[in-house]
């Protein structure tokens, strides 16, 4: 029988149709043997699986057609692995040090793709009812390194196999896919298994699950759209205050090359614990770090003053200097002691983790308290000040130098630590929450004119801009939205505010993916998550999976990173964070599903404000190499995060592949210790500066 330029045969109740040739495109040919298809290039006298005794083409064709048909017959949750049939077939056994070959089997809704790679493990990359079997590097049937297998269950249909020796790259099947990194092989067969039946589909969760899916597609086209509007937003941030991204000047007009050193000091005033930390600069992109840190108490974050925080502070200064650096300690109470007015001072940076407006680089008033604090005769103060004053009182040897944002601190601490001689462009964080600083033009910054007196030095013509870019697009002028992220704005406690962060950072995505979980396990029509059937899954009354936040970043990581057969990661995880016990293959592929789509979103996104950055200042224009720092838990530990931004960079027109090659990104840890160090040896040089200006 011929269908479309295919024979087909009928064995065992099964249907195979053949493709056979010799390399030459279009080149067709039934041939049969014991009710098998032989490749041709098998046919070559002397070939590897081809001896007068051992008819190895035969056994390896009827090794792969008796996983299809006993997986016809084998319960939904059972796996067939092919390395069952080494007795059969000895081309599938590993070499040494080789891995072992892959599971390959599922009879009813076989779709997710089993491999080591990470970038090969989304199930986006398959169709239903197929799978891909990659068999060792040791294999005799070298080439494309790759077995795709489709498997149907449907009693109304037979499954058809195409077989394929030597398959034109042209004449590729639409669902077919090849190993990344093939063993070179220019005559030597594939074997390619695809599904032909049209006739199967996938359970109503899994089909839901791809629906909601698509609903976070973030394709090249609005990448490209919410670029220029970041390019917009930021160039009127730069003109005014008070706009949707806020480009906060730092007042911090250099960065680090690895070449500076000394000791100073940093502080961090973030949440319920105060860090206070030394760092000694080698001046080869090295540093030492010695910290201690402390819980602020309960008492002096709500019913105190400003005086009494403060001067707690000051005193957690005093003990660190006293047990980490007592000679410089002694030596400068001596001096004092004695009258000397000349001193040697520690210039300190202060990390303070709450809405200032800076007004200088050692300067800044707080606008408000957040994070558990309300100190009310502290609002409208200059923070640095405060600081500085109760240091005094105790008599300190340290001089408040600079007021840090952590953000820009990361920027900082990367440019000190990054190979080379390039600056750092860019410090970004994708953890808890997100934000960016970037190194603009001072010609560009036209708002300074409405600070009169900051002080800062001019020589270097640029600043260190803190864009605050968590703010992006609250207007949702081109963000990507669904019914998922507008509800969880509506139900957070700052409605259409911080709007970019909602939909990119680790605080946020584990919630969305709960919105969109729950709306499928209380549609009757999905039952996602629902006993029925086989299915005996039990999810409890006080499961995460009904309270707000109850997902958080860390649940999305173990999903996306599962490529174990059967989804036993994504099962585990299940139980372990939302305490769902024995959850269906079907329900696992749809969180798995779930998962990749919010996650590659969220990096897609992540991508804007970069390439925005990238084209504004021209940098990928005039230099080889352009160098970003990042923090936060996102890049550093979600899957292929970073590669995900990648990809969406290539697609902007104005970067594109070859300006892509030259964006290094590198993670940069401590922006609030380390950074806020280089920025108060930043601060101390551009107070030398402004002294001969």
């Amino acid at each position: 029988m011929t269908m479309n330029g295919l024979t087909k045969q009928k064995i065992s109740g099964l249907t195979y149709s053949v493709w056979s040739g010799s390399g030459e495109r279009g080149r067709r040919r039934r041939k049969t043997e014991n009710a098998m298809v032989v490749p041709d290039v098998l046919r070559k006298k002397n070939h590897p699986l081809q001896t007068a005794n051992r008819p190895w083409s035969v056994s390896l064709l009827f090794a792969a057609l008796l996983a299809v048909i006993l997986s016809h017959f084998l319960r939904p949750t059972t796996l067939l692995s092919f390395c069952s049939f080494c007795s059969f077939c000895s081309c599938w056994s590993p070499g040494p040090g080789e891995d072992k070959p892959l599971v390959v089997a599922r009879p009813s809704s076989a779709d997710l793709i089993v491999h080591p790679s990470s970038s090969l493990s989304s199930p986006d990359l398959l169709q239903p009812h197929q799978l891909l079997l990659y068999h060792s590097p040791s294999c005799l049937l070298r080439g494309s390194c790759s077995a795709s297998v489709s498997l149907s269950s449907s009693s109304s249909s037979s499954s058809s196999i195409l077989l394929n020796d030597d398959f034109p790259s042209s004449r590729h099947p639409p669902s077919s896919r090849f190993c990344p990194n093939p063993h070179p092989a220019s005559r030597l067969p594939s074997v390619l298994l695809t599904t032909m039946s049209s006739s199967s589909s996938s359970s109503p969760v899994v089909e839901e699950a791809k629906r909601i899916a698509r609903e976070f597609d973030y394709p090249a086209e609005r990448v490209q759209v919410g670029v220029k509007e970041y390019i917009r937003q930021m160039n009127e941030g730069l003109a005014a205050e008070h706009t949707t991204l806020s480009q906060i000047p730092s007042f911090v007009t250099a960065v680090p090359n690895g070449t500076e050193k000394g000791l100073y000091l940093a502080v961090d005033l973030g949440g319920t614990n105060f860090r206070v930390c030394s760092v000694d600069l080698h001046g080869d992109s090295t540093f030492s770090l010695t910290q201690s840190k402390i819980m602020i108490p309960r008492e002096l974050m709500a019913s105190g003053t400003a005086k009494d925080l403060f001067v707690f502070l000051a005193r957690q200064i005093e003990a660190f200097l006293r047990i980490h650096h007592n000679d410089h300690f002694e030596a400068h109470i001596r001096r004092r002691s004695l009258g000397q007015t000349e001193q040697e001072l520690f210039d300190l940076g202060f990390t303070f983790s709450f809405p200032v407006r800076q007004m200088g680089i050692n300067k800044g008033t707080l606008i408000r308290w957040t994070k558990g604090f309300n100190i009310p005769d502290a609002v409208g103060q200059d923070v640095c000040a405060l600081l500085q004053s109760a240091i005094d009182e105790l008599g300190l040897p340290v001089r408040v130098a600079a007021l840090v944002n952590d953000t820009v601190g990361t920027l900082m601490a990367r440019s000190y630590t990054s190979p080379g001689k390039t600056g750092t462009l860019i410090g970004a964080i994708f953890g808890t929450g997100t934000n960016g600083a970037y190194v603009e033009r001072l010609d560009k910054i036209t708002k300074l004119e409405q600070f009169p007196d900051a002080h800062y030095d001019r020589s270097t013509s640029e600043m260190v801009i803190n864009a605050e870019w968590g703010s992006f697009d609250n207007q949702m002028n081109v963000l990507p939205t669904t019914l998922y992220d507008d509800a969880l704005d509506a139900d957070s406690n700052n409605p259409g505010i911080q709007m970019f962060e909602k939909r990119v950072s680790g605080m946020f995505l584990g919630e969305i993916l709960r919105r969109a979980l729950v709306a499928m396990h209380r549609d009757p029509a999905v039952g996602l998550l629902k006993a029925a059937g086989r299915s005996k899954v039990v999810v409890p009354q006080d499961s995460a999976l009904y309270k707000q936040w109850g997902i958080d970043t860390s649940f999305l990581s173990l999903v996306e990173a599962d490529n174990t057969p059967g989804l036993v990661e994504v099962k585990v995880a299940l139980k372990d964070h939302l305490r769902v016990d024995d959850p269906s293959y079907e329900d696992s592929q749809a969180v798995k599903l779930l998962v990749h789509a919010i996650g590659k979103r969220a990096a897609r996104l992540s991508a804007v404000p970069l390439a925005a950055i990238l084209h504004h200042t021209g940098k990928l224009q005039t230099e080889d190499l352009v160098d970003i720092g990042v923090d936060g838990s996102l890049v550093e530990f979600y899957p292929n995060f970073e590669g995900y931004i990648r990809e969406a960079l290539r697609q902007v027109p104005e970067i594109g592949p070859e300006g892509e090659k030259k964006v290094r990104i590198g993670i940069s840890k401590d922006g609030s210790g380390v950074g806020a160090a280089l920025i108060a040896l930043v601060a101390k040089q551009e107070d030398h500066h402004v002294q001969h200006q």
